[in-house]
């Protein structure tokens, strides 16, 4: 008999203007969770702003089975740095 494997969930996140020194912390503590798995995207941007973040983007991925209680974990991880800098995180669900 054939185990299937859940399906995988994946967000793409941004803070505007977080610098990467932050972006990284954030994934630090997101990397705590267990199952979850977090890369940092790099800007893409052809032209140099100095206001804007080296990261374009940060992904996240999870097993559609991921608890309650962990995606809250997330939820807060979010809403506390997003509140500690004044904005929310633009979430978007990739296929």
């Amino acid at each position: 008999m054939q185990k299937t494997l859940p399906e995988t969930i994946a967000e793409k996140l941004i803070l505007k203007g977080l610098s990467l020194a932050v972006y990284r912390e954030v994934a630090a503590h997101l990397r705590q969770i267990v199952g979850l798995e977090v890369e940092l995207e790099p800007q893409r941007s052809p032209a140099f702003d100095y206001h804007q973040s080296q990261i374009g983007a940060m992904i996240i991925r999870y097993p559609e089975t991921f608890t309650a209680e962990k995606l809250q974990i997330i939820t807060d991880i979010l809403t506390f740095y997003g509140d500690r800098h004044g904005q929310q995180w633009s979430r978007e669900k990739l296929s």
